[in-house]
């Protein structure tokens, strides 16, 4: 695709819902590159600028740093049509659990105003828990009653807080099926294990044992594996192979 290009940076950002200041540190970055740039300074932008900025701002949406989304985009292997559907697939299942969200409330409003009855359960449609008193339960299961000693109580949080952590759950969760097309010991795929593993501080020390065990349950258990498959088709499989990737580093590491 060639394009001279035929956008100042001020028509590219009002078109993208962006600052112009943001497409200049984008530009400073190495993460979007105009196709020229004048001797008067001036950035103009093409369809390949257009293009790439659409992919920086779906990665944004699932929270990548920008130094992750640079990476990714600017692999020589880097096919535009699987990250596209990629995102396609990431937003059907978001959009899924919205138009539950959306029912969820129809039916609280009709509720309350006395048109129709409501179980309790009824009322937390479409929300997801972390299933920390699951996880512990295999935990132990499998490593001994006393491996989750240190676990920290789920309940110390605030709802707030609870809620970010749901969050960043989700997202690594979903940043992981983006990453899918890439192989698991892909720096970019390490760093999102290490974001995961990050994220199970929130709730026990994840000792490399421990981390190696949820990722064996991930593929071995239908519980968590359906999870996983609900974002994408052989996700859980990819988050051990990472996951067992990542260990084997640390293990290495710690002996020197």
């Amino acid at each position: 695709m060639t394009d001279t290009g035929n956008l100042t940076v001020k028509q590219l950002a009002s078109l993208a819902g962006v600052t112009p200041r943001t497409l200049r540190y984008y530009d400073r970055i190495g993460l979007l590159k105009p196709e020229a740039v004048g001797a008067n300074g001036y950035r103009r932008y093409g369809k390949e600028s257009i293009l790439r900025l659409q992919q920086i701002l779906f990665y944004r949406e699932l929270d990548l740093p920008l130094e992750t989304i640079r990476d990714l985009v600017t692999r020589p292997d880097f096919d535009v049509v699987r990250a596209l559907q990629a995102h396609r697939a990431s937003l059907q299942e978001r959009s899924k659990r919205l138009g539950t969200l959306i029912h969820t409330i129809d039916r609280t409003v009709d509720y309350l105003e006395g048109r129709i009855t409501m179980r309790n359960e009824e009322f937390f449609e479409g929300w997801t828990e972390e299933k920390q008193p699951e996880f512990e339960k295999e935990i132990r299961e499998k490593y001994g009653e006393h491996a989750m000693d240190d676990v920290i109580d789920w309940n110390s949080y605030s709802k707030e807080k609870k809620a970010q952590i749901i969050a960043e759950g989700e997202a690594n969760m979903q940043s992981m099926a983006f990453l899918m097309y890439l192989p698991p010991d892909s720096p970019e795929v390490q760093e999102a294990v290490a974001r995961w593993h990050q994220h199970l501080k929130y709730f026990y020390d994840p000792s490399i044992e421990r981390m190696r065990g949820l990722g064996q349950m991930y593929v071995d258990d239908p519980r968590f594996k359906t999870m996983y498959e609900k974002v994408r088709k052989g996700l859980a499989l990819f988050m051990k192979q990472a996951i067992d990737v990542y260990c084997d580093r640390l293990e290495k590491g710690s002996r020197g």
